[in-house]
């Protein structure tokens, strides 16, 4: 079965060589143009691309899916599956193209958390479970019927990176799984229709503003979403030293709370207190132990070394 697999990032990366190793025929990787980073600027190539290369197949990077040239190259690939995680949005013409359709790899336990951003929003949502599902394109986003599920446990100290990479390894399982279960039915896939309900469990793009922390929060609400959004984007929060990314914290139980409103607190500013050479904010209900943090220009430390550069 010939395969023109669509993706972008490391966690679309991790399936692309699975898919390879299970023996299955890569005609085609679709991936992003390389783009200039960092301070040189210099044109830097995607996981998927690199990946693609280590292993020989054809590269195709169009700067736009619907152009005529993109269009006729793919269609003359003649492939019999697509395959897409972690890519732009594909035009019907591409999609619809091969013979037993296109599949998308999604990081959520679907019709919950369809979405940009499925990983980060539900951690903050407070979630314990999620998993990765598999579903065949249609016209609406995230909406195809579902070919597998497979769930996984969130950890209470869990955050968006380390989730993040064991969805990775996962949905590189889940995918191999999918296409060998096409493979094996061709014509008519199994396949169960999602139901979405009138509230559904979005996961929409995340912008810097949403990023901002309030202490208006509750101490679980205020832990769950710097985790949900450590270790990017960040969770950032107005501090006397500027916009402050709160990169780890811990919550504080009820009898550390109780000993904590019982010590000397030196006030900071802005709901920032330092108790027993600790970093603490104080939420609407509870004190967050700040436990790694990141200033404006500078690089991730522990608060203890950020307390000790501080002239108090």
């Amino acid at each position: 079965m010939k395969i023109a697999f669509f993706g972008t990032p490391a966690f679309a990366a991790a399936s692309l060589k699975s898919l390879a190793e299970a023996g299955f025929e890569i005609s085609a990787v679709i991936t992003a143009p390389d783009k200039p980073a960092g301070r040189g600027q210099k044109l830097q190539m995607s996981d998927v691309k690199k990946t693609a290369l280590e292993m020989g197949l054809l590269i195709l990077q169009p700067e736009k899916l619907k152009s005529t040239e993109f269009i006729e190259q793919f269609k003359s690939l003649d492939v019999d599956l697509g395959v897409v995680i972690a890519f732009r949005m594909l035009p019907e013409i591409v999609w619809s193209a091969p013979k037993l359709g296109t599949v998308n790899l999604h990081a959520s336990l679907l019709p919950d958390y369809r979405g940009a951003a499925p990983i980060n929003h539900a951690i903050i949502n407070g979630e314990t479970l999620t998993g990765v599902s598999t579903f065949f394109l249609k016209h609406e986003i995230d909406t195809g019927d579902i070919i597998l599920r497979e769930s996984i446990e969130i950890s209470p100290t869990e955050n968006a990176s380390t989730l993040h990479d064991k969805l990775m390894v996962l949905g590189s399982r889940t995918i191999v799984s999918t296409v060998k279960l096409i493979e094996l039915h061709r014509e008519k896939t199994p396949v169960t229709a999602q139901i979405i309900s009138q509230n559904p469990k979005l996961a929409p793009k995340i912008f810097r503003d949403f990023c901002e922390l309030s202490i208006s929060l509750n101490s679980v609400d205020f832990y769950n979403k710097v985790r949900g959004l450590s270790s990017y984007p960040g969770a950032w929060i107005k501090s006397p030293w500027g916009d402050l990314k709160i990169m780890a914290c811990m919550p504080i139980s009820e009898f550390i709370l109780q000993d904590i409103q019982n010590q000397n607190q030196q006030s900071l500013g802005n709901s920032f207190y330092l108790i027993s050479k600790s970093l603490f904010v104080k939420t609407i209900d509870s004190y967050i132990e700040v436990i790694e943090l990141q200033a404006a220009g500078k690089p991730k430390m522990k608060s203890i070394d950020f307390i000790n550069g501080l002239r108090l």
